[in-house]
């Protein structure tokens, strides 16, 4: 049943549309040598490095320079990205269908905090598996964070996409799993709605719409 005040639909991607879990990229950095990983994570997420990635405010050969220049050990950048790419899992065939389904009846956009590192592995991906970047064919737009220099949850992305597309912010929903980026959106006005651990998107934006 449709919400008959919400026309948009704005969804995070990792961890709400693509399936992520970030204890295999913990893991993989371990098998690399790195044990400290959760450690040099917190430490590299002060010193902002994660977050120039994600605005693609420095290049990939950086990124890859600046893990191996903290974890003291010779890693090859294919050893890097296979470790850092280990996150990413899969977008279920049921999860695209009640997509099709939803864009029937609202306008859907996708907005991630990303790198061009996964966004070349989860395109690959979607390719191999459905042989084409299905996330462009089924959300009216997308949106990544390296792409565009800003990230949530600062408010100026929101407005963003709110502005291109011509968004009601009082017809507009957004959906993510990270309770920060949720305060964001709505700091700002928008209806926020957080995905905890182990919810399935599909039930709870159910609730919400119906």
């Amino acid at each position: 049943m449709k919400a008959k005040h919400i026309k948009n639909i704005i969804f995070d991607l990792g961890g709400v549309i693509l399936d992520i879990d970030y204890h295999l990229t913990r893991d993989a950095f371990i098998e690399l040598g790195i044990k400290n990983f959760d450690e040099l994570y917190s430490q590299k997420k002060q010193d902002h490095l994660f977050d120039n990635f994600e605005t693609g405010n420095i290049s990939e050969d950086q990124f890859y320079n600046e893990i191996k220049k903290a974890s003291g050990i010779d890693l090859t950048n294919k050893e890097i990205e296979g470790a850092w790419n280990a996150l990413l899992q899969t977008i279920p065939q049921k999860r695209i269908l009640w997509l099709d389904d939803l864009k029937k009846e609202y306008r859907i956009f996708l907005l991630s905090n990303t790198n061009a590192i996964h966004i070349r592995a989860f395109t690959k991906y979607l390719h191999d598996s459905y042989g084409d970047d299905m996330l462009k064919e089924h959300f009216e737009k997308t949106y990544y964070s390296s792409e565009m220099g800003m990230r949530k949850p600062n408010a100026d992305i929101f407005e963003h996409v709110l502005s291109d597309n011509k968004l009601k912010m009082e017809e507009t929903i957004f959906i993510d799993d990270s309770v920060q980026h949720v305060e964001g959106a709505l700091a700002m006005g928008l209806k926020g709605i957080l995905l905890n651990k182990g919810e399935k998107v599909e039930s709870v934006l159910e609730q919400h719409l119906s």
